[in-house]
């Protein structure tokens, strides 16, 4: 009897528990009602099988209790009882699947007005594109990755040459205008997700995903990665700005194009080797361990870390000067800095390399 009155009370708890809950979906912020639909719709499914076979257990439990007298009927099986297990089970699925079927085939299937938005994702940061004036996307592909090119965009396609590019962690979106979402990834699997918007897809290595939105409401939503990818996962977020139509065409205007992108050092301030290091930085993905504005992160802050005494787990201290990085850019396990876990990878880089990364960390200055 115990048993039965302790599922009887976790029943009623979890009832009393989801009506009385603080935790709610968020705002919805986007024209993803239906989604919202079909997480109320798989609630109240798999609620209702709770508490049908839990109450169902504890009637069992109760009716046919060890008692002096109590006989014990084997019945090998009840056809009556299986077509009605199969009948209801099969409800129960169909009504869990078909909405989410129904939905998902809407959400892949993007209005032919909508505008693209290119997101990229890399161990731990994202990046996004837009198309130019052309309305086309350039190719691109893993072997054109570079320093100063880390979309890895084709430099012949003639139609990649006014994609508009944003390498950073932010990206704006005007307000009510459908927007198809385009994956790529770098690296691993990861999975780029706004909340409000109720809108998710997984980035999978090699493949191009994709789906769409219309974000409603203005306002600053962040994003975040949904997958697992690495130590630094939590760390791989960014915003969504949605504004209205004229703030959104400013800011567009003022993106670089691929074909600027090409030759950064002629616009970064401190001269080509300072260009060449930031370049290499975005595109090694450091800027996603390391912050720029003194802000702690998985490793040191570049701000000001030229020239700082940094203490080493053993106890030791070493000066931070261009040997001190460009040795432990070539092998980071070799030392340890204290508060900080071991995990940069060594990166592939030749020593011009190195010395231009190490010129722009230096450049940093507190």
């Amino acid at each position: 009897m115990a048993i039965a009155i302790v599922l009887f009370l976790l029943v009623v708890g979890s009832v009393i528990f989801h009506v009385v809950t603080p935790w709610w979906l968020t705002p919805l912020a986007s024209n993803w009602g239906q989604m919202d639909l079909t997480i109320d719709i798989t609630m109240w499914v798999t609620g209702a099988f709770f508490i049908a076979i839990n109450l169902f257990v504890v009637y069992c439990l109760w009716r046919f209790r060890h008692g002096k007298g109590t006989k014990v009927a084997y019945q090998p099986d009840n056809k009556r009882l299986e077509r009605w297990l199969i009948v209801v089970t099969s409800v129960g699925i169909i009504a869990l699947l078909a909405p989410g079927l129904v939905v998902y085939a809407k959400f892949v299937n993007p209005p032919a007005e909508a505008m693209e938005l290119e997101v990229l994702g890399q161990q731990w940061q994202w990046r996004f594109r837009f198309s130019g004036p052309d309305g086309k996307f350039g190719g691109s592909d893993p072997r054109f990755i570079a320093a100063n090119n880390p979309f890895g965009l084709d430099p012949a396609d003639p139609a990649g040459q006014d994609d508009l590019l944003v390498d950073g962690n932010e990206v704006r979106l005007p307000q009510g205008r459908s927007v198809k979402v385009v994956l790529r990834s770098h690296d691993v699997l990861h999975d780029f997700f706004v909340p409000q918007f109720r809108a998710r897809m997984n980035i999978v290595p090699g493949q191009v995903s994709w789906f769409w939105f219309m974000p409603t409401k203005a306002g600053r939503y962040e994003s975040m990665c949904a997958q697992l990818c690495g130590v630094g996962h939590s760390n791989m977020r960014g915003y969504v700005v949605v504004e209205d139509d004229a703030a959104f065409a400013a800011w567009r205007g003022k993106l670089p194009t691929f074909a600027a992108s090409l030759n950064p050092a002629a616009a970064a301030p401190g001269g080509d080797i300072v260009a060449r290091g930031q370049a290499l930085a975005a595109s090694k993905g450091c800027l996603a361990c390391h912050t720029l504005d003194g802000r702690p992160g998985i490793g040191p802050t570049w701000k000001g870390l030229f020239g700082k005494t940094e203490t080493m787990e053993d106890g030791s201290t070493a000066l931070v000067d261009e040997a001190f990085l460009s040795e432990f850019i070539k092998d980071p396990k070799a030392r340890d800095i204290k508060g900080f876990p071991n995990v940069m990878p060594a990166l592939p880089m030749t020593d011009e390399e190195r010395e231009a990364l190490v010129a722009y960390i230096k450049s940093l200055k507190p």
